[in-house]
């Protein structure tokens, strides 16, 4: 039987990595040749047709990570190949990255910090921190990531609405949080804070633009640490600029990362992260023993637990 070639796209702790697949698996690194490879543990790289025909071996590409907007899964399940993600691994991680933009934003963090370094003086009177407790946060889409969201802003006293269209009034039952699945355009008129948790898909793409901010309560916070491409910058920055929107914290953008010189990352309403919500460093070890795992059942001749195009079994 041929040894099982496993490629795996970033830097890796070989310890971790062994832990899972055993001493007898060949391991490739980043800058390793595809040719070989029958498995892959993939982050964000764009994965078409020209880079599957540079793995012509491969039968199983596993997503660190819960997004497969990168990978072509037409093209994957015609070359039989098994697509998985970990939507356990970034929930945790994620969630706290979310909450943590929230309350820098809320709190208006950089320009206090920009105050002080310009010795400004009258910090208290030019103070424009919002409080929490008695919003609405409004969470588009209601999986995973958001109800732990949800959760936290219950915690410190926010009210909370979720769209998602692929559940029923029923789904929230049972969760920690109480919170009230609501149409689009209700969460848009009642939400004091808009948080975006939804997949890209063609439908999601640039979904916040200028007529939905429009449509929103004045004064809005918004937080995305989903997709970039849910939002179309240029309509976030005309919103801030007429206050529609009051602030922003954003761990994605469309591209990633900005150019130095974008100008989201030079005003003090808004924070922006490089897409780096789930990585921790507990968070990146949960990612990656997850993808392992479901690559290893594949090339045992398993159906792995998260696959996402089951197609390839017809």
């Amino acid at each position: 039987m041929a040894q099982t070639v496993l490629h795996i796209d970033r830097p890796f702790d070989e310890d971790v990595v062994r832990s899972v697949v055993g001493s007898d698996v060949i391991l490739l690194g980043p800058e390793d040749p595809l040719e070989w490879a029958l498995g892959a543990i993939v982050g964000a790289a764009t994965w078409n047709s020209t880079r599957f025909d540079a793995a012509p071996s491969l039968q199983v590409l596993a997503r660190t990570g819960i997004g497969v907007d990168a990978v072509d899964l037409a093209e994957a399940t015609r070359r039989r190949v098994m697509v998985t993600n970990t939507p356990d691994g970034p929930t945790v991680s994620t969630a706290e990255h979310t909450m943590a933009l929230l309350f820098a934003v809320a709190k208006t963090l950089p320009h206090h910090q920009q105050m002080l370094r310009d010795a400004a003086g009258s910090y208290t009177a030019n103070s424009r921190a919002v409080e929490l407790d008695g919003l609405t946060l409004g969470l588009v889409a209601y999986g995973r990531i958001a109800r732990r969201v949800a959760a936290m802003a219950a915690a410190v006293g926010m009210k909370v609405v979720a769209h998602d269209p692929f559940l029923t009034a029923d789904a929230t039952a049972g969760d920690p949080a109480e919170v009230e699945l609501v149409a689009f355009d209700r969460l848009l008129d009642s939400a004091d804070v808009i948080s975006l948790h939804c997949p890209l898909t063609d439908e999601s793409r640039r979904l916040f633009r200028a007529e939905i901010f429009a449509r929103c309560k004045p004064g809005l916070i918004f937080v995305n640490a989903a997709r970039g491409g849910l939002v179309d910058h240029d309509d976030l920055l005309a919103a801030l600029d007429s206050g529609q929107v009051i602030a922003a914290g954003l761990d994605v953008t469309d591209p990633e990362p900005l150019p130095p010189d974008h100008p989201l990352l030079h005003r003090l309403d808004v924070i922006v992260t490089p897409h780096v919500a789930s990585s921790t460093v507990v968070g990146r070890r949960r990612m990656l023993v997850m993808a392992l795992e479901q690559a290893m059942a594949a090339l045992d001749g398993s159906t792995p637990t998260h696959l996402v195009n089951r197609d390839v079994l017809g």
